[in-house]
Formats: C-alpha cells, structure tokens, sequence
C-alpha cells in the first residue's frame, strides 16, 4: 500500500509539474496563475501548494537535486582526492554529459527554461536562495570531510559555488546567442579549468 502511495504521489508531482511548465513556457511565468495550472493538471490548488509550496517553486524544482549537489560530491570523493579536485572533475563530467545544470545543454525547452528563470525577477529570486542552500550544504562538507575551520568553509563554499553559477550563465548566453553545446564545449572546459586553477590557487592550504 505504501508503496502505491508513493507512485500515485510521483504520477500527481510530475503532471502538476509539466502542466505548469508547459503553460510557463507557451505564455509567460507572470501571465500564468496558479489555479490556471492547477486546471489544466486536475487537481485543486490545495493540492498543488502541498507539492509545491510556492509558485515559483513549479519551475526550480527541476533543478532541487543540484542544491546539495557539491557537498555530496565533496563527501563522497575518493580517499586521497582533494575536495576542489572533486568539485572540478564533476563539473566537467557534467559539461560532458550535458548536463542542464552547467548550462551546456541545447535542448530547446531546457534554453527556454533557463532564459525563463534568468528573465524572470521572481525566479531569480529563487535562484539566489537555491545558490545559498547550495554555499551551506558544501560548507557542511568541507567542515565534516576536510577539517576546514567554519568561517573558511563558508568562504570557499561561497567561492565555489559562485564560480559555478557564473561558469553556467556563460554557457547559456553562449547557447542563447546561437553556438551550439557542441561547439562551446571546448572553451567550456578550459573556462572551467581556468576557473579551478584560480580557486586552487587562491584556497591553496586552506581546502
């Protein structure tokens, strides 16, 4: 029985979630309102704001696995492997794989998604929050793995993380003004191992 819950609950989560993607994307996030949404996937609203609390969190959800994404990856790194080499090697891996969150992926939703949140001042908003949540979790990663006193946590974490979202927007523009994922890949990478070289060098001792 539990076990149908769980489906029944997933099944009404992702329709909630494309229905309001889908409405976003043809009309525009602030041109849409939350019982519209609620309609078109058949639920009531009650029910949509117990999925999803905020209207803007329709959209950010997509992304919610990547919040505590770099202090995962910094526990789970293999022994010997230091924490900014484990953050590098995964983004990487992630602009290999096309990864969204990295902003080198062409698929057409998926540009119109990430110009939608980057056009839109409330989804923005949201953003910010999702990149503070993601500066804590990595925090709570290099104190917990790496020893690293708190206050220089808080700092790489900040460090980091803003080194990524930044990395990401230039992928996207890059996409957005007409290159290809497949032809910005090359200078992705180097922008990324550029972007780690600086922090290496600037936590070296440190992190």
């Amino acid at each position: 029985m539990t076990g149908l819950r769980e489906r029944k609950r997933a099944r009404t989560h992702a329709a909630i979630s494309e229905a309001a993607i889908t409405l976003f994307l043809e009309r525009g996030f602030d041109q849409v309102s939350v019982a519209e949404v609620a309609e078109a996937a058949e639920v009531s609203k009650r029910t949509l704001f117990a999925y999803f609390p905020a209207k803007e969190d329709l959209v950010v959800h997509r992304f919610a696995d990547h919040e505590t994404e770099a202090g995962r990856v910094v526990r789970a790194r293999p022994a010997g492997v230091g924490p900014l080499v484990a953050l590098r090697d995964h983004f990487l891996d992630g602009l290999r794989d096309r990864d969204p969150i990295t902003g080198l992926n062409d698929v057409p939703e998926i540009l119109a998604l990430i110009r939608m949140i980057t056009d839109t001042p409330a989804l923005r908003a949201r953003a910010t929050r999702f990149q503070e949540g993601s500066e804590r979790a990595l925090a709570e990663a290099l104190q917990d793995t790496a020893g690293v006193p708190a206050l220089t946590a808080r700092l790489a974490a900040t460090q980091v993380v803003g080194v990524h979202w930044l990395l990401s927007l230039d992928n996207s523009g890059a996409l957005a003004g007409g290159q290809t994922a497949d032809e910005r890949y090359p200078q992705a990478v180097a922008d990324a191992e550029h972007a780690f070289t600086l922090l290496s060098e600037g936590l070296a001792g440190h992190v």
